[in-house]
């Protein structure tokens, strides 16, 4: 969580000479920047009311995309192609948006309380 918020924060204070340097538009590293900062907060939102579960199942999804996007990325420098930062930079646009939808649309854990008024003893 902390991460993605600090991804995010210097994805948009140098989007220009970090784009530069990946090889992307200005643009698309304040989008990535953005995704990031979004996804991040969606996820301390909903951190404590989604089962631990849930959320770290998510998490080596999101992280193995991530790992899957900087080696295709870094395939397509090492063939010549000018896309590798686009393809690694375009994944952190779109995953943190796509992770937050998965976890605000799964299932809240349940509290004692709540397993309680749904099961009272008899």
């Amino acid at each position: 969580m902390a991460a993605k918020y600090s991804s995010g924060s210097v994805y948009i204070a140098g989007a220009a000479p970090l784009g530069r340097l990946l090889g992307v538009s200005a643009w698309l590293m304040v989008v990535s920047g953005l995704a990031l900062l979004i996804g991040g907060g969606i996820e301390i939102r909903y951190a404590r009311s989604r089962p631990m579960r849930t959320h770290t199942r998510l998490m080596v999804a999101y992280d193995g995309g991530l790992v899957l996007a900087a080696l295709a990325g870094l395939l397509m420098a090492r063939q010549g192609s000018g896309a590798g930062g686009e393809v690694w930079v375009g994944y952190q646009a779109a995953d943190p948006v796509a992770f937050a939808a998965l976890l605000a649309a799964a299932s809240p854990t349940q509290t004692a309380s709540h397993v309680r008024a749904e099961h009272p003893a008899r």
